[in-house]
């Protein structure tokens, strides 16, 4: 009887460990579509504002780029301004529009 309650206590905590790291991840997935879905937004109106034919890649690559640094910097701005000027120079260096 003891041995039965052992187990199921084991069960129990790994399942609610399991739960949280879950939710966990969960939230991660979700921040990231929220994140991608503004950002897409964004560089959309930017570049139909800059006259420049939207591209899906071009837009995907650059929200990409954001979204890692700005979960390493936690900087609008400084994630804004590297992936923009990261963008300009594969640009120039290695596509034409």
């Amino acid at each position: 009887m003891k041995a039965y309650k052992y187990k199921v206590f084991i069960f129990l905590n790994l399942m609610i460990l399991f739960n949280s790291f879950n939710s966990y991840y969960l939230a991660q997935t979700k921040q990231n579509s929220i994140i991608k879905l503004f950002c897409l937004q964004s560089v959309k109106a930017e570049m139909l504002q800059a006259e420049m034919v939207f591209s899906e890649e071009i837009a995907n690559e650059i929200c990409e780029c954001y979204y890692e640094e700005f979960t390493q910097t936690a900087s609008h701005e400084d994630a804004k301004t590297k992936c923009k000027l990261e963008t300009k120079e594969n640009l120039k260096h290695n596509r034409k529009i």
